[in-house]
């Protein structure tokens, strides 16, 4: 499918994970990506591999995050998507009983202000062009409440989904869309890495997909191409949930 083609998309946390699948699938679909990460030899390993651009980029400083879509813009003359999907979920961000000060303004200022500033700093260029597709990357932990918490996380994807919706309906007029993307528990480095000293944590989440089984990144990167595509035209504002059935479920199956 090239649904995509010749479209300029920014993939921020594109070095791994679900950015890196993103960038394979919008590439793959014909778009131009922007591989958008603060590791400059993973960042440059994804530019490469989908014959990209690789700008390096705090996303939590203003200034950075500014030059990034300025250098976009700069070097393609257009801005068409958007996907801001960096983020953390460190292990000192536990219960809110355990969590301290410190660790909850690191995952705020990583998951929800950084995305704050990749939409200020996109914004314009799309309503420069009156279109535009941004995808955010809140969770599914935005809609449901676990007794394992990371407190820090969930409330930082809480506010990504409600700044979404808002940013959806302000600009819907525009042309420019403005979606959640809110993957259940994906087979990402971030995951393993987090599940891997606590194999028992990792079982309790299992238990409470339907599916049984984790996402792949490339099922979260199918999920963003078709929010940046025009087979979702009609949608903005949206909590788009891919999470293998978890919200929906009471109980799962035996």
């Amino acid at each position: 499918m090239n649904r995509l083609q010749d479209r300029v998309a920014v993939v921020t946390g594109a070095g791994s994970g679900i950015g890196l699948a993103t960038a394979h699938r919008l590439a793959q679909e014909g778009a131009r990506v922007v591989c958008a990460d603060y590791d400059e030899a993973a960042g440059t390993s994804a530019a490469e591999a989908v014959g990209g651009r690789f700008v390096a980029v705090d996303v939590t400083s203003d200034s950075q995050v500014a030059a990034l879509f300025a250098d976009t813009y700069d070097t393609f003359g257009r801005i068409d998507i958007s996907f801001h999907n960096a983020g953390i979920s460190p292990p000192d961000d536990d219960s809110i009983l355990q969590t301290r000060l410190d660790a909850w303004e690191r995952v705020q200022l990583v998951n929800l202000t950084s995305v704050f500033l990749c939409c200020k700093h996109v914004l314009p260029y799309m309503q420069k062009q009156g279109s535009g597709s941004i995808i955010n990357t809140a969770s599914f932990v935005a809609v449901m409440g676990a007794a394992t918490s990371q407190i820090s996380y969930t409330a930082s994807k809480g506010g990504v989904l409600a700044m979404s919706r808002e940013l959806g309906v302000q600009f819907a007029r525009e042309g420019i869309r403005v979606n959640a993307l809110c993957p259940g528990p994906v087979n990402t480095p971030l995951l393993k890495e987090l599940f891997a000293a606590d194999p028992e944590r990792a079982a309790r989440r299992l238990v409470h997909v339907p599916l049984g089984r984790f996402a792949e990144p490339s099922e979260i990167a199918a999920a963003v191409a078709f929010l940046a595509s025009d087979d979702s035209s009609f949608m903005t504002a949206s909590t788009f949930l891919v999470d293998g059935g978890i919200s929906g479920a009471y109980v799962t199956p035996l």
